[in-house]
């Protein structure tokens, strides 16, 4: 007996950072709501933020997030291949959830045929055990230098024929020209598969946008499945790094620090050229008393209460980098004027003595210089730490579930002073001590730290992040704030169904369901 396959539609964008995840992630909460067994898909997938997986591995976050949106775990058959770059011509090349190697693009490029069958065996085996599978692209199906290499649009699409629905951004202008412009570069076999497209990020008056939405689907010949009005302040964690544009420098930060009834705390994160994993830090963002800076060169007007070095996928390549730009002076400035200083996994790794990498795995320096905040030291070995974790924080008390992603193993040089203890890796009991914590009180009495850790997700936990932003607020020398006055990090799952809402008010859904052969209204 033949196994009925699931029906698939596909999310392709007229570039990178359109809204193609967000849009997928929307449909997989419309179809899961009305009772269909959903998955996401994602056959290459470019991104520095990862998310370990039960099995053990890694996958790029927007599937892991579209995973939830379906109330699934996520898994490595969801994306089969991810690239996490880690300098500006090679990239590390994760299938299945495992790293494979260490590639430059043209070498990459080279192994794609080899890497077709992962696509195949991933996408198939979720069309096996689903009713619908969501199919997001990557970038553009018009890169017309690359389609010949392409595994992740088109070629996707052809193999499944699944109707593509094309994603553009009208907050970055030009939209129908983006709209316009890869529906002629596709091929005629492509064109036919392109069903519909989507306005996102919309905002004002649709009524003076419409005349240009009947153009665009009388000289293509497709319908608009609808205008998706940019939606803020949604829980739900990002993939590209192009968000933290948002986060820069602001000059207003130091007045609305002091001029606000309530007192906030300024907390620094250094943009590191390769930075990863920056969700760590959404939910330090919503907090009502935080003011949240990204910082891409050393401030001169004011020091944080907290600066955070965070997360990188070249530990070496960013180390350097601290010290050709000033940053390496700047932490050592903040630390001399008391201020509190966290490091999170390469950032935890580079506050130490000294990073060794004998085997040359980031960089062809056998040993390299820490920043020296920490009696650690760091070596690197070919092996990759990719494990979730529950931790249990002695101090408050709390505990709280991460995730480790590292290559490199730190160890102390001068006694321990443990952060965490990891209680449970991978679903197996254990007790472990975890990262390093040193507090020091200045002649004048003033007590500050410096403190890393190899845990992602840490401050996803409400009680620990209330207990480490209070504590911060003692050390400044301010009040601790009623919990009931902070907005709390909304639950995910009721963003997901806030996203789904507003799209399904925005999307035709009756076209929706002709896409689908499926009855949706």
């Amino acid at each position: 007996m033949m196994t009925k396959l699931a029906k698939t539609i596909m999310v392709q964008g007229t570039a990178s950072n359109v809204g193609k995840s967000v849009i997928a992630t929307a449909l997989c909460r419309i179809l899961k709501r009305r009772g269909f067994r959903v998955a996401p898909f994602k056959a290459q997938n470019m991104a520095n933020n990862s998310s370990i997986i039960s099995e053990g591995g890694e996958i790029g976050t927007a599937q892991a997030v579209q995973a939830q949106a379906c109330g699934l775990n996520p898994s490595m058959w969801m994306n089969p291949i991810l690239l996490k770059p880690n300098s500006d011509t090679t990239s590390q090349v994760i299938v299945l959830g495992k790293v494979m190697a260490t590639l430059t693009a043209k070498e990459y490029q080279q192994k794609k045929l080899e890497l077709v069958k992962y696509v195949e065996e991933a996408l198939d085996k979720l069309r096996k055990e689903f009713d619908i599978v969501v199919i997001e692209g990557a970038g553009s199906p018009a890169e017309i230098n690359l389609k010949q290499y392409d595994i992740v649009n088109m070629a996707v699409a052809k193999s499944v024929s699944a109707p593509v629905i094309l994603v553009a951004d009208i907050d970055r202008g030009g939209v129908f020209a983006q709209i316009i412009g890869t529906f002629d570069l596709l091929d005629e076999e492509e064109k036919n598969l392109l069903k519909a497209f989507v306005i996102n990020k919309f905002r004002g008056d649709k009524d003076i946008l419409m005349p240009g939405i009947r153009w665009i689907e009388e000289k293509m010949n497709r319908r608009s499945l609808g205008v998706i009005p940019l939606i803020s302040n949604l829980n739900i964690k990002q993939e590209d790094a192009v968000v933290l544009d948002e986060y820069k420098n602001s000059s207003h930060a130091f007045s609305e620090r002091n001029t606000s009834s309530l007192h906030k705390l300024l907390i620094q994160v250094v943009r590191l050229p390769r930075i990863s994993n920056f969700t760590d830090f959404e939910a330090l963002d919503r907090e009502e008393d935080v003011i949240l800076e990204y910082v891409d060169s050393p401030n001169r007007h004011r020091f944080p209460d907290l600066l955070i070095i965070p997360g990188t996928k070249n530990t070496a390549a960013d180390l350097e980098f601290l010290r050709t730009s000033g940053f390496a002076n700047y932490i050592h400035r903040c630390r001399h004027a008391g201020v509190n200083v966290l490091g999170i996994c390469g950032g935890y790794q580079m506050l130490g003595i000294r990073i060794e990498d004998h085997d040359e795995v980031e960089s062809s320096h056998a040993s390299m210089e820490g920043l020296g905040l920490l009696p650690t030291a760091t070596t690197f070995y070919q092996n990759k730490t990719t494990v979730q974790v529950k931790a249990f924080h002695p101090e408050s008390q709390c505990q709280l579930e991460g995730y480790e992603i590292h290559m490199g193993q730190t160890r102390s040089l001068n006694g321990k002073a443990p952060f965490f203890r990891i209680t449970q890796r991978q679903g197996e009991s254990c007790d472990e001590e975890e990262g390093y914590f040193i507090s020091t009180e200045d002649p004048a009495g003033q007590t500050s730290f410096v403190a890393g850790t190899y845990i992602h997700g840490l401050f996803d936990s409400p009680p620990f992040r209330r207990y480490f932003l209070d504590h911060l607020r003692h050390l400044a020398g301010l009040p601790r704030v009623n919990t009931h006055t902070i907005t709390a990090v909304t639950d995910r799952i009721d963003d997901y169904d806030r996203l789904a809402d507003e799209v399904e008010k925005n999307i035709d859904l009756r076209l929706l369901g002709e896409l689908l052969g499926e009855q949706l209204v």
